[in-house]
């Protein structure tokens, strides 16, 4: 598995970011069952460079916390036999043969402020915009009122798993 983690911000969130990040990538594929290696790309940024990404790509001129780039289609979310359907080229490493999930940019300031806004710790804030990231990453979306629950549900699964717990 490679988890390539990029920092475009000299902001900190004086906490182990990678470690974390790691190990909630790891739960969730495991959870999920994702039968492949798998890639996945991190961005840690800052609410101006977050907010340039998120007008460009869902025409909203303002930070947010996470956005998630799926790389995989989903018929049903985490159902990976998408992939025997899809080429290799389009869906694996080249070079290492993973499957490739896509990518996910996290707004560090936005870590900062939701964590002192909901009153629980900086780990557990980065973990939780992770665990909502790779759910995007598997397919599961938000947008009905009863996916928002589903997904609710599955983020604290796997926060909870991880001690990471509000």
């Amino acid at each position: 598995m490679a988890i390539h983690i990029e920092y475009e911000t000299e902001l900190s969130l004086g906490i182990p970011s990678e470690s974390i990040i790691t190990k909630v990538i790891e739960t969730a594929l495991e959870l999920y069952e994702c039968p492949y290696e798998a890639e996945v790309n991190v961005i840690l940024t800052d609410n101006p460079s977050i907010a340039a990404i998120n007008e460009e790509y869902r025409n909203l001129a303002k930070p947010t916390d996470v956005l998630s780039f799926p790389m995989l289609d989903y018929e049903h979310p985490a159902d990976f036999s998408v992939v025997e359907d899809m080429s290799a080229e389009d869906c694996f490493d080249p070079d290492s043969g993973e499957l490739i999930l896509g990518d996910i940019i996290i707004s560090v300031e936005k870590v900062i402020e939701q964590s002192e806004a909901y009153g629980h710790s900086r780990e557990r804030e980065l973990g939780f915009l992770v665990a909502h990231s790779m759910l995007h990453l598997f397919g599961f979306d938000h947008m009905e009122a009863d996916e928002r629950e589903d997904m609710e549900k599955r983020q604290e699964e796997i926060l909870n798993q991880l001690g990471l717990y509000r």
